[in-house]
């Protein structure tokens, strides 16, 4: 790799080369075409050559028992005339005989080596060399004078050839000796390398289908590599485990086939998986709810909110080139927290602004009726004013012993106050102090009353009442409110999460509060529900079992109590049943 301008090693993939370093790797190449090329050439070639070894080594044995097959083919032939076993009982041995001149004119016909007649003694009766006409034989005869077949390579005085050796027989069956030929060796060897050049040249052509095959296959590995080497691939391997496993946001791959394929460590945990949902859809891995679609695509857009849990999740999806996509989820939880209190934090700023105005009446009432000395007005006025605000308190914690539950209602009396809207406290309303989880019954409460509380604003009338009982273990929460109600198509939907009929303000989207609602209410194996109040509006009821901590008398409910409404300068929240 060039030095980068100025002499300086170049960094590649956050490692430095120096010019000693590249003279080192100088033998193999770096990038991946040209590894993977000369591997698979030297694959190729060696599979070749491998081949060829093993198809050279079956064929020498094929052409040695092709070659002494022919010759006990020949062998056969010959004894089979019976000429030539009369012309062996009725005449003898000679150069010129008879069965000389018929062996000779089969071995010319057929282009054996030699064609050997012998009698039952081993005496040769033919043979190339007229010479030997009369002598022994220089192998051993018996097995083909004892009627066997022979085939075999042997050496005799003519050198190594392929021989087929069978008994002769007369007219009446008996042996009277044996026919011999035999097929030069080298004949047979001049074959076998006869078929070499066409088998190299077979070779050959696989080995050049091989090496285009091989070229073929490294372009296409280049182009997916991007022509990087080795060594970058790794380090960029390194550097994406790294940087997955430490950014604080979740990353889920998925493949082609829409199965999971990656999880970082942030996805993990946002969706409280593990190991075992890789290779699994997300309807597998997550069960079936909006995160699963947002994860497989079945819902499209940007920022898309969803609810894993007791966690807000954005969710981001783009497809791959091969298919796939990568999605990424970041926690909202704490942001839709905070941006549910800068919600109530600027109601109760709204409230305050105006309480401080109603203050300012209240002194200068007050100041009017000290400079006009009427003393005892001005004490009763004073003792009215903090009395109210003593009895907003008084009959929230008469009712709701859990100080968060209270505290919660209270301020949100003050934002319904300045919003036109009184907050009622129902007179069945009864729930001590042991609540296994407080907090969450006070995300649920806030969330149903923000919800009750927006859809009322500005009708008239507008009330929300508030129920809260213990029934044994179980905690029974009921909102009701005089807005515009849900119709029963939809009343399924509401909980469902980013559904929402309203435009979602800029700190933070709409359509999670009720879906939170009903996850927590499941999670301690209750419900959430919603239907139709009494005299029209929407009634959420939630049903907690197991929400205390011990069971308790069930509270003997008698009914309404007396109105005990609170002044109209005060949040109200009243114990009277809706009219």
């Amino acid at each position: 790799m060039p030095a980068a301008p100025g002499g300086r090693p170049r960094t590649v993939m956050g490692m430095r080369t120096t010019p000693f370093a590249r003279r080192l790797r100088l033998g193999l190449p770096r990038r991946v075409f040209s590894q993977v090329l000369l591997m698979q050439l030297a694959i190729a070639a060696g599979v070749a050559v491998l081949a060829t070894g093993l198809f050279l080594a079956p064929l020498g044995e094929q052409l040695d028992d092709q070659a002494m097959r022919r010759a006990l083919a020949i062998a056969q032939t010959t004894a089979q005339q019976p000429q030539v076993a009369r012309d062996l009982r009725g005449t003898a041995p000679a150069p010129d005989g008879p069965v000389q001149r018929e062996a000779e004119r089969i071995r010319k016909a057929t282009g054996a080596e030699y064609v050997v007649v012998l009698d039952r003694r081993g005496v040769r009766w033919s043979h190339t060399d007229p010479r030997r006409i009369g002598a022994p034989v220089s192998t051993d005869p018996g097995e083909a004078l004892a009627g066997h077949e022979v085939m075999e390579i042997d050496d005799g005085t003519l050198g190594r050839s392929a021989r087929g050796k069978v008994p002769l027989r007369d007219a009446d069956g008996e042996i009277v000796g044996a026919v011999s030929v035999g097929i030069a060796y080298d004949s047979v060897r001049a074959r076998l390398i006869h078929a070499i050049p066409g088998l190299f040249a077979y070779a050959g052509g696989a080995l050049a289908v091989g090496a285009l095959a091989a070229w073929l296959i490294s372009r296409r590995v280049q182009r997916q590599t991007r022509d990087l080497a080795f060594s970058d691939i790794a380090a960029l391997l390194a550097e994406r485990e790294a940087m997955l496993h430490g950014i604080r946001e979740g990353v889920v791959a998925l493949d082609r086939s829409g199965r999971v394929r990656l999880l970082n460590d942030e996805a993990r945990r946002l969706l409280d998986l593990g190991d075992e949902a890789v290779g699994r859809s997300p309807d597998e891995a997550l069960g079936a709810g909006r995160t699963a679609d947002v994860l497989a695509g079945r819902v499209t857009g940007t920022d898309l909110l969803t609810v894993r849990g007791q966690r807000v999740l954005v969710a981001n999806r783009m497809p791959t080139d091969d298919g796939g996509a990568v999605a990424t989820l970041r926690d909202r939880t704490e942001v839709d927290r905070l941006g549910r209190e800068l919600d109530s934090t600027r109601g109760l700023i709204d409230a305050l602004r105006a309480q401080d105005h109603e203050h300012a009446n209240r002194m200068h009432t007050l100041l009017g009726l000290l400079e006009l000395e009427m003393y005892d007005d001005a004490v009763e006025f004073v003792g009215e004013v903090v009395g109210d605000h003593r009895a907003t308190a008084e009959q929230v914690t008469e009712k709701i012993r859990d100080p968060l539950l209270a505290a919660l209602l209270v301020g949100k009396a003050t934002v319904a106050a300045e919003r036109g809207v009184a907050l009622r406290v129902s007179d069945r309303t009864l729930l001590p102090d042991r609540l296994v989880d407080p907090g969450g019954l006070v995300t649920v409460v806030g969330n149903l009353v923000d919800n009750a509380l927006d859809a009322v604003a500005g009708s008239p009338h507008a009330y929300v009442e508030v129920e809260l009982r213990a029934e044994g273990r179980t905690a029974v929460l009921c909102v009701r409110d005089t807005g515009p109600g849900i119709p029963p198509e939809h009343r399924e939907s509401v909980f469902t999460e980013g559904w929402s009929t309203k435009r979602p303000p800029d700190h933070r989207g709409r359509g999670i509060g009720l879906s939170l609602v009903r996850r927590l209410a499941e999670r301690q194996g209750g419900t959430a529900t919603v239907g139709e109040a009494r005299g029209g509006g929407a009634e959420f009821t939630v049903v907690l079992p197991e929400a205390l901590t011990e069971p308790g008398p069930r509270p003997a409910l008698t009914g309404a109590c007396g109105p005990a409404r609170v002044s109209t300068s005060v949040p109200q929240i009243t114990e009277e049943e809706p009219s």
